[in-house]
């Protein structure tokens, strides 16, 4: 987020997921709040793999700064079907089907 390579829109929805997360811990017994929590990450994963894949430079015109930037991207994308996981366990323990 911090090199200006991928647009506005992956950190928006990044940050929202984020947000909704600390919504999420803040209020163990809302079931609805781990709900949209879990919802907001599979759909990050979804936009992730398209921000990526669409915007990703080409071979000369990547730095060591982008080059970081699009490997910690790709990182955070690898680790959200763990958090996702994660998150469903939390959602079993509330209550949910």
């Amino acid at each position: 987020c911090m090199n200006n390579m991928l647009p506005l829109s992956y950190a928006w929805g990044n940050f929202s997921v984020l947000a909704v997360g600390i919504w999420a811990i803040v209020q163990r017994d809302s079931l609805d709040a781990i709900t949209m929590f879990l919802t907001g990450l599979l759909l990050t994963v979804l936009t992730d793999i398209i921000h990526i894949s669409i915007f990703y430079p080409s071979h000369n015109l990547l730095n060591d700064a982008k080059r970081f930037s699009i490997g910690m991207a790709i990182f955070s994308l690898l680790l959200k079907p763990v958090s996702c996981y994660l998150v469903y366990r939390m959602y079993r323990e509330r209550g949910g089907e």
